[in-house]
């Protein structure tokens, strides 16, 4: 999920602020990137995608009412602020998340690090045809350079372990997709004048009474009652990790700049191949390794260079 933050122009950030929002940063991007291989734990036992996504909202709407209550900032129930965050919990969390569980079950979550990291590259041509960027010719060199991660993954018969995995491939970038359109509707049309916080507790509570009926009538709901094995505490840790780097993502955006803070798209793609080589024991071709390297670079050329709004991408 993705939520457009507008902080004020600031002066340079010292030294020693550096080095502490740098430590900030990495603790965030490492916390994201290991989202990726703990929801393909929690679908090894054949938990169904809406099960998983109700209790993925449930949990985190619970974290962020507590956290709304300390705040003092509940839920507004105006029309407008209500419309705003259902729109956002199904473009941000119910579609896009019902097919990355389906597609994760298949591919290999270093590979899915990979493909959720073109979220910036998907956004640039939205941002176009929805007249909120303007052309770029460095922008559109790090959309091809994307695009060529991408064919490295699909075209080579080494790249992936089993070219039956290439039919999930088209399943796994609807995700991205979704998330760049996100992004790009909070830039254009706003959060109806809601903090970033309130608008991810808002999306959370309408997406679970979204999922809770749809997890129930397609026989995928999930019993607390248990029993709890790895794939249960996978999802709770998941939600739990998700709501904390989540709000620490947007506190830093805030104290050091949306420009300092989205190189964290970088660290949850390298941290997420990363845990999925630690925790899954993943291994990966040199041209899996290749697209990781032409897809980080395109994300660097597409990520915008001064210190203007941006749209973080994140899944809940």
């Amino acid at each position: 999920m993705s939520v457009a933050s507008r902080p004020a122009p600031r002066p340079e950030m010292t030294p020693r602020e550096g080095l502490f929002f740098t430590a900030i940063l990495i603790v965030v991007g490492a916390g994201w990137g290991m989202t990726q291989p703990l929801s393909k734990i929690a679908v090894s036992t054949g938990h169904g995608h809406f099960g998983l996504i109700f209790w993925q909202l449930a949990i985190g709407a619970a974290i962020l009412a507590v956290v709304s209550l300390v705040r003092g900032k509940g839920l507004p129930m105006r029309r407008d602020a209500l419309v705003l965050c259902a729109i956002i919990a199904l473009i941000g969390t119910v579609i896009p998340n019902s097919t990355s569980y389906q597609a994760i079950r298949h591919l290999p979550s270093g590979v899915m690090s990979i493909l959720l990291s073109l979220i910036p590259m998907i956004a640039f041509p939205m941002s176009l045809l929805m007249g909120t960027e303007r052309f770029s010719p460095r922008r559109l060199l790090g959309l091809l350079a994307g695009l060529a991660g991408v064919l490295l993954l699909v075209v080579p018969e080494a790249s992936l372990p089993d070219r039956d995995m290439l039919i999930w491939i088209p399943l796994a970038l609807v995700a991205p997709c979704f998330y760049a359109f996100e992004g790009n509707f909070v830039a254009r049309w706003g959060t109806a004048g809601l903090d970033a916080v309130r608008v991810l507790f808002g999306a959370s509570l309408i997406g679970a009474v979204i999922a809770l009926p749809l997890a129930l009538g397609s026989g995928q709901f999930i019993s607390p009652l248990g029993p709890y094995g790895a794939p249960e505490w996978a999802l709770i840790a998941s939600s739990l990790i998700h709501v904390v780097v989540y709000s620490s993502y947007v506190w830093l955006v805030g104290r050091a700049g949306p420009v300092f803070a989205v190189q964290v798209s970088y660290l949850v793609t390298g941290f997420g191949v990363l845990w999925a080589m630690v925790m899954l024991g993943e291994s990966y071709s040199p041209y899996i390794w290749a697209a990781l390297g032409l897809v980080l670079a395109g994300v660097a050329l597409v990520q915008p260079r001064r210190n203007r709004p941006v749209a973080p991408g994140a899944t809940i």
